[in-house]
């Protein structure tokens, strides 16, 4: 988070050695955050309305599974979760469609922040850690710059599509 680069000013100079204390507990932790997901919605939904989530999560699951095994990356996988900020507003949006409430201020509000954060949480953080990797590519093992290069090839174009899906159906009906 924002915070830990202020608290661990070595974070911003290295994410690949270097991560704060707890830092790795909470990359693990989603691990198993994004594991229990994945089954229930194996479990619980059909395949056709959930398979990019579920691809989503495997790429999520295998980059930060690396960065907890290896004790490495993690500060890296701490960026990415940034983007689980933005996840709130859109968790809520959901909530709010399922309980109809599509044409109150509570919905139209949570669909500007929810935008909003999109843009900073998800669109800048992916482009940064994309920039990133490309500019620390020699200091990079290749198959953890090629997993960190497939991961981000992956996210950046499913980002994109979800925040267009979301442009057309809040903004634009």
């Amino acid at each position: 988070s924002p915070r830990r680069f202020c608290l661990h000013p070595g974070l911003s100079e290295d994410l690949v050695g270097t991560h704060p204390p707890g830092a790795h507990s909470l990359v693990a932790v989603s691990v198993g955050y994004f594991l229990e997901d994945f089954v229930d919605m194996l479990c619980n939904q059909k395949f056709h309305q959930s398979w990019e989530l579920l691809f989503h999560h495997s790429v999520v699951i295998v980059c930060f599974g690396i960065a907890v095994l290896l004790h490495q990356y993690v500060g890296f996988a701490l960026v990415a979760l940034l983007v689980e900020i933005n996840s709130i507003f859109l968790h809520l949006r959901q909530i709010l469609l399922m309980a109809n409430l599509v044409h109150t201020t509570c919905y139209r509000l949570n669909s500007i922040i929810n935008l909003g954060t999109y843009v900073v949480f998800r669109i800048a953080t992916l482009a940064w850690m994309t920039r990133w990797l490309f500019l620390n590519r020699e200091n990079i093992p290749s198959a953890t710059y090629a997993v960190g290069t497939v991961g981000m090839a992956i996210m950046t174009p499913m980002n994109i599509i979800l925040f267009y899906r979301l442009l057309r159906s809040d903004f634009f009906k």
